[in-house]
């Protein structure tokens, strides 16, 4: 059976008279996205042009919640109980399921973004109140989550859909999470090409202390702020259709 993957990219992070990201150029070449909903980037503006953008090139449509958080984009740790998690979630992916409805597209996934996505790794309290509040959401999304991290594992024992997701132009720690560098050096495309290729392939990457580990998800996640993204994600997409790999969206794949 040939392997299946999503290609995706983090969308709709312009507000106002700011411009973040290449995200038609990306729209292109993937087959997903998740859409900033207005707490740390992108405005209901952005979303809406966001979601038409997606329809016209056939791409499925996912929320990328943060926390209230423009000034730091969503990366500053911030303090909250469960339930505000829950109230988080809730506000901001209801309000890019009405965009959707009114495109006539579906939601397909949910994953936070920032330190939403990454607090919950060490807080199972807070990691619940992420899920919870997915589960109330009718029909239940997809929830993209960090292979092997609280939040997928309490996921699966919550017998939900979850999808482990790939970081091609992040690097990863020895215990499997991923950082961000402080100072952005160029990517490498080849390089960047080669590492996806071995942890779809082969469900292993080199972590920062040089040594192997084994990863697994249905997702490669390619930012699309690196002005380079759109040579990558194309290059990438051959190569892996070369091998066999089936590029597919998170919602045709069998969970």
């Amino acid at each position: 059976m040939a392997i299946e993957i999503d290609l995706h990219c983090d969308m709709g992070e312009s507000f106002g008279i700011y411009h973040i990201g290449n995200d038609e150029e990306m729209m292109r070449h993937v087959t997903s996205i998740s859409v900033g909903c207005g707490f740390h980037a992108g405005d209901p503006h952005v979303m809406r042009k966001t979601v038409a953008l997606a329809k016209q090139y056939g791409v499925a449509v996912g929320a990328h919640p943060g926390y209230p958080d423009l000034l730091g984009f969503g990366r500053r740790k911030l303090e909250i109980t469960p339930e505000e998690a829950k109230d988080y979630i809730l506000y901001q992916v209801g309000a890019l399921t009405a965009f959707c409805q009114a495109a006539g597209l579906e939601l397909q996934h949910v994953k936070p973004h920032g330190e939403f996505y990454q607090m919950p790794w060490r807080d199972e309290a807070l990691a619940r109140g992420i899920l919870e509040a997915i589960q109330e959401i009718k029909p239940e999304p997809i929830f993209l989550a960090l292979y092997n991290t609280i939040p997928y594992e309490m996921a699966q024992s919550m017998g939900m859909r979850v999808a482990g997701e790939l970081y091609a132009d992040l690097d990863y720690y020895p215990d499997g999470t991923t950082f961000i560098k402080k100072v952005h050096g160029e990517i490498d495309p080849k390089a960047t090409v080669e590492k996806v290729l071995k942890m779809v392939l082969e469900e292993r990457v080199m972590a920062s202390d040089g040594k192997d580990i084994e990863v697994k998800g249905k997702s490669v996640c390619l930012h699309g702020d690196n002005p380079r993204a759109p040579e990558i994600a194309q290059t990438l997409k051959a190569e892996l259709v070369k091998r066999g790999v089936k590029i597919v969206p998170l919602g045709l794949q069998s969970f």
